[in-house]
């Protein structure tokens, strides 16, 4: 009798795992893979937050926890053995700049395939955290044999024009699954839209602004408030949804509370459930200093939203001709006024095909990282 053939074991190193985009994306793709073919370990930082053990490992995966790239001796160490003992033919690393760390530590216990992932860009705003960056950059492809990332911006930005232009750069779409974002105004979205919003105490007539994202420097919620502070003053009967979690969120509320909005906006955490909470939007907003190709700006339009993104982000994001772009230039009145002015004849609906014709789709895009990996 012939033995079944094992899958593919691929090492994939998250960094600190805190429950965002990235990792979003990376199971996104894990969710739709043909486990019999392909299979994940994640190597996260022994700090990280937010890891659904129970999912990974009820779908044949691994976590293995190890201590963060700044304790440099120990990381090293631990990653060489973790790599070694695993016996990885392909190490897929997905923390950008800091891919040098894990990839040279592949490199030297012979791991043959070393993808570095480019999942974002930069901001001359976040100067701090951008001086590690560009510091690193040069670095990028040294250790790596393969090269991929999500969006143009983002390939261009850390693997540079040559190697994008010549090719050399896998472009790997943030895809997510259509069905579980899809809006669909006679069948059940009405349902959970009308759910939701009893759940969350929001009238059916209401305005609702959301956004789903870290409260981090990158994600520019001190220009989002300013943006529905003018928003509610021409709109008293307006809410602003805000889930997820960060360093900045303290930050954040105090600005709330000092604009006098502490009964108009709503910080709702961590959450599970953006599909639905996307159903209650009317509005979507992301005003982010820069992206490589934000996994919710899809999501978002998926579900039939009107999107204002800023113009600082890869073009790639935008999906529908309803989307808009707004420069981060532009005043907080400004972006009302544009919110506003859309807002009025705006009609939802099902957006799923067009989602996919832009190549979305989790469906197919995992068949293609499958065919990846194994060739």
């Amino acid at each position: 009798m012939k033995k079944k053939e094992e899958p593919i074991r691929i090492a994939q190193i998250v960094g600190k795992w805190i429950g965002g985009g990235v990792e979003a994306v990376v199971m996104n793709y894990y969710r739709h893979l043909d486990h019999s073919k392909i299979q994940f370990d994640f190597i996260c930082d022994d700090d990280s937050t937010n890891i659904p053990y129970d999912e990974i490992e009820k779908l044949g995966g691994k976590v293995i926890l190890i201590p963060p790239y700044q304790k440099v001796f120990k990381y090293q160490r631990e990653l060489r053995r973790v790599l070694r003992d695993g016996k990885y033919k392909i190490v897929h690393s997905h923390i950008n700049t800091l891919s040098v760390f894990p990839l040279y530590a592949a490199k030297k216990v012979g791991v043959p395939v070393r993808i570095a992932h480019s999942h974002s860009t930069t901001n001359k705003k976040e100067w701090k955290k951008n001086l590690l960056k560009q510091v690193l950059r040069p670095f990028s492809k040294k250790y790596a044999t393969n090269y991929m990332c999500c969006s143009e911006l983002a390939g261009r930005w850390l693997f540079g024009d040559k190697a994008y232009d010549e090719g050399k750069v896998y472009l790997l779409n943030n895809a997510i699954d259509l069905d579980k974002f899809k809006y669909d105004k006679k069948i059940k979205d009405k349902k959970i839209k009308d759910k939701k919003r009893k759940e969350l105490g929001i009238k059916e007539d209401t305005i609702v602004i959301g956004h789903i994202g870290r409260f981090v420097a990158q994600k520019n919620h001190t220009f989002l408030i300013d943006i529905f502070n003018q928003f509610h003053k021409k709109e008293k009967n307006s809410i602003l949804l805000l889930a997820g979690q960060g360093p900045l969120q303290e930050e954040i509320k105090n600005k709330v509370r000092e604009l006098g909005l502490d009964d108009s906006v709503r910080f709702l955490g961590q959450r599970n459930d953006a599909n639905e909470l996307y159903q209650v939007f009317d509005v979507f907003l992301l005003p982010s200093l820069y992206e490589g190709l934000p996994v919710v700006g899809v999501e978002a339009q998926a579900s039939g939203l009107l999107c204002f993104l800023s113009d600082d982000m890869t073009k790639e994001t935008k999906v529908l001709d309803s989307t808009v772009f707004m420069s981060l230039s532009n005043t907080a009145e400004e972006w009302t006024d544009e919110i506003l002015t859309n807002l009025k004849d705006y009609k939802r609906i099902n957006t799923k095909s067009e989602v996919s014709d832009n190549g979305f789709d989790i469906e197919v895009e995992a068949r293609k990282l499958e065919k990846y990996y194994i060739n």
